[in-house]
């Protein structure tokens, strides 16, 4: 079994437990000191640092927000003097003013652990040549990853994310054993190989740490198949600290997140009430260890659910549910929650379907309707058109029954959809709500 940090990662969770309650106090002590925005929440909410006596104690604490990172841009959120900060990230975002991340020296080195122990529970070591596809930049996942491959003491490719025919030419010249990107680039970079000639068996990679958006198990099955590797899913957000927050182990099983850094909850997102373990939710996590930027029962918007029993490979820290989507990421039609995720673990089941889909939302007299775009493979494409007629009969009946809506089904030639050197863009919504 492979482990950076046995020690940690499978000490017994009383153990744990008693670390996480004295980190947990600690942090809340500095953000109440440290952070006005903080001490004004708790004051609100009527709590003290000092009535955080035991882990539930921390269902008291006032939840954070994307809003309020923006609220406070750039650096009103940080605990530390920008002196000791010498690193910044921020997210990617679209609107308005981006979330700003700081980190101390010791952030950084944590990260770096962090990293470390997430690439060997996906089976690298330092003997591996690592090929990082993730975006350098602002972006926190290409730095991460690199960081923590270092630590490592692996060969790190730093690629960052496009020119894929560069990419497919360098896993051939530099012997790659595994690759981290995001999995829709990753089903793209095959689709560039098969144009370049290339099969898997020309290539040394044996397994792929894939994260930054959602994705199926059918997804996974395609990735698997298609470039003949392990693929692990890894789970991170800019604001936390980036990837590495949590990752499978060989039992794929769940992700296991580090808990002797992070506070996990999964709480309902409409009343804000936490769940018991097992049930679906939003996950709400809390960091003990950041110095510049710790947060406090930070709403992530991902849905996922906690599983604490000790897994096979013998880990102790609880495993999170792949994530099923982001609330935000949800649309609503006609009363009912459509997650993109839930749309392509259906097409990934139907022969002839390509991983590549997009959904198209739009509202006429007063009626929403869901438009699901669908990419079929060059030999169904020349087909007669009865059969594509009777494909679409039939994604439209799966999607309807997966779904419970009517939903109208359009299949599009080959290379159509927009690829993604990144996050991949499954969503399109023309309404003015």
């Amino acid at each position: 079994m492979a482990y950076w940090d046995q020690e940690k990662e499978c000490m017994p969770r009383e153990e744990l437990e008693k670390i996480q309650l004295r980190r947990l106090k600690e942090i809340v002590f500095r953000v109440y000191a440290f952070v006005p925005a903080y001490k004004e929440k708790m004051d609100q909410a009527g709590i003290k640092p000092d009535d955080i006596n035991k882990l539930e104690d921390i269902k008291n604490l006032p939840f954070t927000t994307k809003q309020d990172l923006r609220d406070n841009y750039p650096f009103g959120l940080f605990a530390t003097p920008m002196s000791e900060v010498i690193r910044i990230h921020s997210s990617s975002g679209t609107t308005g003013k981006p979330t700003v991340v700081g980190y101390t020296r010791r952030d950084i080195e944590i990260w770096a652990e962090l990293m470390a122990r997430a690439l060997s529970s996906a089976g690298a070591t330092k003997r591996s040549v690592i090929q990082n596809s993730y975006g350098y930049g602002l972006f926190t996942g290409g730095l991460g990853v690199h960081y923590g491959a270092e630590r490592l003491g692996a060969s790190v490719i730093p690629s960052s994310g496009g020119n894929t025919k560069r990419q497919i030419m360098l896993m051939q010249d530099f012997g790659t054993t595994e690759l981290t990107c995001t999995p829709s680039y990753a089903l793209f970079m095959h689709e560039v190989m098969q144009e370049m000639g290339v099969k898997p068996a020309d290539l040394k990679i044996k397994a792929g740490v894939f994260g930054a958006e959602p994705w199926s198990e059918n997804m996974r099955r395609e990735i698997e198949n298609k470039l003949e590797i392990d693929a692990y899913d890894i789970y991170g957000l800019s604001e936390i600290i980036g990837p590495g927050v949590a990752i499978e182990c060989n039992a794929k099983s769940g992700l296991h997140i580090a808990e002797d850094h992070f506070l996990a909850e999964i709480i309902d997102p409409i009343s804000g009430q936490v769940l018991e373990d097992g049930n679906e939710g939003e996950l709400v996590i809390t960091t003990i260890t950041k110095e510049a930027l710790p947060l406090i029962r930070y709403r992530t918007r991902d849905l996922s659910s906690l599983n604490r029993e000790e897994c096979e490979c013998g880990r102790t820290h609880a495993r999170m549910g792949k994530v099923l989507g982001r609330s935000d990421d949800m649309v609503i039609i006609r009363g009912v929650n459509v997650f993109p995720s839930m749309v392509e673990s259906v097409l990934l089941d139907i022969p002839g379907v390509e991983p590549y889909y997009l959904l198209v939302v739009d509202r006429k007299d007063n009626l929403d309707f869901l438009e699901v775009q669908v990419e079929i493979s060059e030999k169904l494409f020349s087909d007669e058109v009865r059969k594509l007629e009777e494909l679409g009969t039939l994604i439209n009946k799966e999607l309807e029954s997966a779904l419970g809506i009517g939903v109208k089904v359009r299949l599009v030639e080959p290379k159509s959809i927009e690829r993604s050197e990144g996050k991949a863009r499954r969503v399109i919504d023309k309404r003015k709500i």
